[in-house]
C-alpha cells in the first residue's frame, strides 16, 4: 500500500545509544511531521548497558508513536533489526542506525521512490566520513569479495540503512535462519530495488561498537552464510597439494633409483608433514564452521528474548493501579 493513509515504520537498533536518541529523535519528527503519512519509531533497546532503556520509555511516554522492546542481554546489530521488522505494523518500514550516520533527510526521498512502485530503497555510500583509510579499504574488499563467492549479488558499499516495502519484510520475517546477514537476506528475497547515493556522516556522539574482531566475525559469517565456495577452495586446495605431493614422491623417488643421489629422507618427510598438516588443520576449521551453523540452526533456539515492551510496561502499570486500595 502506498497511498497518502500509509503507515511508515522507523526501526532503530540500540546499543549504548544514551547520547544519540535524544538527536535522532527530533530530526525524525523534523522529517516525518511534514510528510502526509502516519509513522511509528520502533526503538529496539539491544541490552544497553547505560541509560538507553530509560530514555526510550520516557520518549514512550511523551509521545506514543514511539515503540519500542527491550532484549534480555545484548543479542546483536542483526537480531535487533529482525525484530524490529517483527514488530513493524507499517506498508513500509525504515532501518536505520542511532549514530545519525545514516541521514533522516533521505527518508522523503525514500518514500517517493516507493510510492513510484520500488518495493525497496536502500542508501549506497558515495563516502564514509570520520573513518580510517583501514577501515574503508576492509569494506571495499569485503563486498567485492562477497559478491565474488556467493551467487547472491550484494549491491557493493551498502549498509542497513533502506526502506522495504511491506510484501518484501513479510517475506523476510519467514526465513528461519539464525546466522543472519541483513543486508544480504535483503538482496536474496529481490524484488523491484533502487538505490539512493549519500555521504555517510561521522556519528553524532561515542563511539562505535563494532571492533575489528566484531567486523571480521560479521564479514566471515556473511560469507559462510551466503555461499559454499570457501568449502570449493578447501577441495581444491586439497587436490593441488596431494598432486603436488604425489610429484615431489615420484621426483625422489627416480633420483634415488635411478641417479642414485643421496637425499636426506628426513627434511623432506618433517617438512611435508608440517604442511599437509597444516592444510588439514585449516580445512577442518572451515568445515566446522559450517557444521557449527548447522547445529545452531538444529538446535532451534529464539533469536532474541524481549524482557520488555511498551504493551507489557503499560499492562504492569495498570495491574499495579489496580491493586491499590481505593478511597
Amino acid at each position: 500500500m502506498s497511498g497518502p493513509a500509509a503507515l511508515i515504520s522507523l526501526i532503530v537498533p540500540c546499543f549504548n545509544e544514551e547520547r544519540n536518541i535524544p538527536s535522532l529523535y527530533e530530526r525524525l519528527l523534523e522529517v516525518m511531521e511534514p510528510i502526509n503519512l502516519a509513522f511509528e519509531i520502533i526503538l529496539i533497546n539491544d541490552g544497553s548497558t547505560d541509560q538507553t532503556l530509560t530514555i526510550v520509555q520516557n520518549l514512550h511516554q511523551k509521545d506514543k508513536r514511539v515503540r519500542y522492546a527491550s532484549f534480555s542481554r545484548n543479542f546483536g546489530h542483526e537480531a535487533a533489526s529482525s525484530c524490529g521488522f517483527e514488530l513493524a505494523k507499517g506498508d513500509a518500514a525504515i532501518l536505520l542506525d542511532a549514530d545519525l550516520q545514516d541521514p533522516p533527510e533521505l527518508i522523503p526521498e525514500m518514500i517517493r521512490r516507493w510510492h513510484n512502485g520500488a518495493q525497496m530503497v536502500y542508501g549506497r555510500r558515495l563516502s564514509r566520513e570520520g573513518e580510517g583509510i583501514r577501515k574503508r579499504a576492509s569494506s571495499y574488499l569485503f563486498y567485492r569479495l562477497l559478491n565474488r563467492l556467493s551467487d547472491t549479488q550484494i549491491p557493493a558499499d551498502v549498509g542497513d540503512f533502506r526502506l522495504v516495502d511491506r510484501v518484501v519484510i513479510d517475506h523476510f520475517n519467514a526465513l528461519p535462519e539464525r546466522n543472519r546477514f541483513v543486508r544480504g537476506m535483503f538482496s536474496w528475497v529481490g524484488f523491484r530495488q533502487e538505490e539512493i547515493p549519500f555521504t555517510r556522516e561521522q556519528r553524532h556522539q561515542g563511539d562505535s561498537k563494532y571492533n575489528w574482531f566484531k567486523l571480521f566475525l560479521l564479514a566471515f559469517d556473511a560469507i559462510t552464510s551466503f555461499s559454499v565456495s570457501p568449502l570449493r577452495i578447501c577441495s581444491l586446495v586439497g587436490l593441488m597439494v596431494t598432486m603436488a605431493s604425489f610429484a615431489a614422491a615420484i621426483t625422489v623417488s627416480l633420483q634415488k633409483l635411478l641417479w642414485g643421489m643421496a637425499i636426506p629422507g628426513y627434511a623432506f618427510a618433517t617438512a611435508g608433514m608440517f604442511l599437509l598438516g597444516g592444510v588439514q588443520l585449516l580445512f577442518l576449521g572451515m568445515i566446522g564452521e559450517y557444521i557449527g551453523k548447522i547445529y545452531t540452526q538444529v538446535q532451534g533456539r529464539p533469536l532474541f528474548i524481549v524482557d520488555e515492551t511498551e504493551s507489557t510496561t503499560s499492562a504492569r502499570m495498570s495491574k499495579t493501579q489496580d491493586s491499590l486500595p481505593h478511597e
